[in-house]
């Protein structure tokens, strides 16, 4: 393993021609003012490159020890001067050719970050609202897939109705030990990889409720806790309320009057058994 080991040409399975052997990625950042407008922050090619004049994302090949996430954010930095520590990662989109992927990694920036050429690969870094993208002349791969992907950039929440959760798990013994079956849930869940209907890897921001016997339940990495104070429902429902209005809610729940106050706030819902599911039961 080598930096740089990735770079060269090769072949996919549809026979196109692709820079990147062990396959490429880019980064894709996005801001929302406070409208609710998105801005992506795109790259216009060196005419010497591949597909030079077109606009896509800062990226390229993927060495064979990095993951897509690490891989566009070294590219950003190396193309943008881009630094990855104002950004959060919702997810990576898979654009599968058959031997060859190109994995765009979609990042929420706080702010509208300075960016400029870094090397020779662009001239230009521009951010774009996002109704603006799709009039430039683009890069025929990020053209392909735009349509998808803008449909998976809003940033994402979801929001697990602990106690109701638990209750539909039905763990033996689960009424007596409230606090260690919600333990045991929270710990499960901060290692697990949900499925998204668009991106092959999603991190949405996890948020869960706790409540009575279940509220001095531990912090976990990858989840935020939040123990109510009085009715759980009543908590759940004041953090779909403080959301940004452009964010993407699911909160996770069976109760049929729940699923009603957050659905009026906009917030979708899913029941217990999607996330049981993924946990295996």
């Amino acid at each position: 393993m080598a930096a740089k080991d990735g770079d060269g040409w090769t072949a996919c399975a549809q026979g196109h021609r692709h820079w990147g052997v062990h396959g490429a990625s880019g980064l894709l950042v996005v801001h929302h003012d406070d409208a609710g407008v998105p801005y992506v922050l795109m790259q216009k090619r060196s005419w010497w490159s591949h597909h030079g004049g077109t606009w896509g994302l800062p990226g390229g090949a993927r060495d064979s020890h990095e993951d897509a996430v690490a891989s566009a954010l070294r590219e950003a930095h190396e193309e943008a001067a881009l630094a990855g520590d104002g950004l959060r990662v919702q997810g990576v989109y898979l654009d599968d050719h058959g031997g060859w992927a190109f994995e765009t990694v979609i990042a929420e920036s706080a702010e509208l970050l300075a960016a400029a050429p870094a090397n020779r690969e662009s001239t230009e870094l521009r951010w774009l609202a996002l109704p603006e993208v799709t009039t430039r002349k683009l890069h025929p791969g990020f053209a392909a897939t735009w349509s998808e992907i803008q449909s998976a950039i809003r940033p994402e929440t979801v929001v697990l109705d602990v106690a109701n959760i638990v209750g539909a798990r039905a763990e033996r013994g689960w009424w007596n030990d409230r606090l260690g079956a919600a333990t045991r849930l929270l710990r499960e869940v901060s290692g697990l990889r949900l499925a998204h209907p668009v991106l092959a890897q999603w991190y949405p921001r996890m948020v869960a409720v706790v409540e009575g016997a279940a509220r001095s339940a531990p912090a976990v990495e990858g989840v935020q806790v939040v123990a109510a104070t009085g009715s759980g429902d009543d908590a759940i429902v004041d953090v779909v309320r403080r959301a940004k209005p452009w964010e993407r809610m699911l909160v996770v729940t069976a109760d049929r009057a729940l699923k009603e106050r957050v659905a009026r706030l906009g917030a979708e819902t899913v029941g217990p058994k999607w996330l049981l599911a993924q946990l295996g039961g």
